[in-house]
């Protein structure tokens, strides 16, 4: 199998299309609200920190076990543990946690996909910016909409990853990555003659400590695994289509700079809109929907200029779902010797189903007592767990995986196969094996109540 196994074409199909997964809905859609919901610049702060100190060392590490075994996640993890059983698991919670992602992520993609349509409609002509604002608590609300919304864009993902890594997922990764980058640049340039783009430079780049809560520090490293794609299995899963050449740590550092300037311009599009307007920075996940068509009615050839913005959003949204998609596509192939074909529609289908409560919690069509009972909505309950406990807790058995149970010869000589950085590999190992689980840990006890290092601040 391992000689079989499909790799990428080139260096830069493989960039773009682990920039695609990373920057996705990560650093478009919630990125973002979550720097709004958590208080701007501390958040921000905490969040890039986290992705150099604790989300790049995990990301290089998920990327050498995935070249190093080529395998899919559930095998990786075993064929490098002298087939552990119980690591195995590991690539079990892995493809859990990309199950529930992909759920409700082709959700808020359902949305673009509607919000394309009606920009081609012009919805926005003859509203004021709060009533176009409220046309997404419709449109959040609406269940039969919600539903085939969704549906559309399972079929999208079927269409591309059926195809599989070079024909699919690499091409159009190759086209859309760098056409979102582009419209993101103009609307960013765009936003710096908003009158509000001072108060949202302060609101995203002056940390306000008191707003810190170990809610906040949680909800940082999340969002820096989130973005990252890291403990979703889609590095690990990727890495297996690495050619043994590969510079893994460069490679790692261009994703992570990329993702983190597209997320900074992304909070940069949207805050100057919300700050210029009196709008609430805590918009939620409906924050993007709410506020970039306001933007786009005020643009000469806003038809056109908010149709692009939603395709694209919708096909960036696309190179992350696909990527969360092959990890259990790639997992069902290798457990029960399934043809890609099957592996992709039963996936599909099973994507579906799950995402129905997630489509339908805006009306509460479908577990009305959900929210009573869990704080939270179906959707927000699912986007909450993965984000904010499972990714933290499988980037930490990544880390602890690495450090401890792989060889650390091993681990050197992947390390530097391919890169000419082999200075890195001391600090990246130490901040792997010391740091990382040490953080994580701290950081996770600290949200379940069993410590209270905020009493120290």
């Amino acid at each position: 199998m391992k000689e079989q196994r499909e790799h990428w074409a080139s260096h830069f199909g493989f960039i773009m299309a682990a920039a695609g997964s990373a920057i996705g809905l990560g650093s478009l859609w919630r990125f973002p609200y979550t720097a709004g919901d958590n208080g701007g610049g501390a958040f921000v702060l905490l969040y890039i920190a986290f992705t150099f100190l604790l989300g790049v060392p995990i990301f290089i590490g998920e990327l050498m076990i995935g070249r190093k075994a080529q395998r899919s996640p559930i095998f990786a993890y075993q064929s490098l543990s002298n087939q552990s059983s119980n690591w195995r698991m590991m690539g079990y919670l892995n493809m859990l946690t990309s199950f529930i992602v992909l759920s409700f992520y082709c959700v808020v993609s359902g949305w673009c996909l509607n919000y394309a349509l009606m920009s081609l409609n012009q919805f926005t002509i003859g509203k004021t910016p709060e009533e176009i604002r409220s046309i997404f608590d419709i449109v959040y609300t609406s269940s039969d909409l919600s539903i085939f919304w969704l549906f559309l864009f399972i079929l999208l993902n079927v269409g591309v990853v059926y195809n599989g890594i070079r024909k699919g997922i690499e091409h159009w990764s190759r086209i859309l990555t760098p056409a979102l980058l582009f419209i993101l640049l103009a609307m960013f340039i765009y936003g710096f003659t908003l009158p509000g783009f001072g108060q949202a430079l302060r609101f995203i780049f002056y940390p306000d400590f008191s707003k810190l809560t170990p809610a906040v520090i949680l909800n940082a490293l999340g969002m820096a695994f989130f973005t990252l794609s890291v403990g979703l299995g889609i590095i690990v899963t990727y890495g297996s289509y690495l050619k043994p050449n590969e510079n893994i740590p460069r490679t790692a550092f261009i994703v992570a700079m990329m993702t983190l300037l597209v997320s900074l311009m992304a909070a940069m599009m949207i805050f100057p809109i919300v700050f210029s307007f009196n709008f609430p920075p805590e918009g939620g996940p409906g924050l993007i929907f709410k506020t970039m068509p306001i933007l786009f009615a005020k643009l000469p050839g806003s038809l056109v200029i908010s149709t692009v913005f939603f395709l694209l959003f919708v096909f960036t949204a696309l190179t992350s779902s696909i990527s969360l998609l092959e990890v259990l596509v790639a997992n069902l192939m290798e457990l029960f010797s399934w043809k890609r074909s099957k592996a992709v529609i039963f996936s599909a289908v099973g994507i579906f189903i799950f995402g129905i409560p997630s489509a339908l919690a805006g009306s509460g069509a479908l577990f009305p007592n959900w929210e009573k009972i869990y704080g939270k909505n179906f959707f927000d309950t699912m986007n909450y767990i993965t984000a904010s406990w499972m990714m933290p807790i499988a980037g930490l058995l990544t880390a602890l995986f690495i450090g401890i149970v792989m060889k650390k010869e091993l681990t050197k000589e992947e390390f530097l196969r391919g890169t000419t950085m082999g200075y890195l590999f001391k600090p990246w190992f130490f901040m792997v094996r010391y740091v990382a689980p040490l953080a994580v840990t701290l950081i996770i006890l600290e949200q379940a109540g069993i410590l209270n290092l905020s009493a120290l601040f």
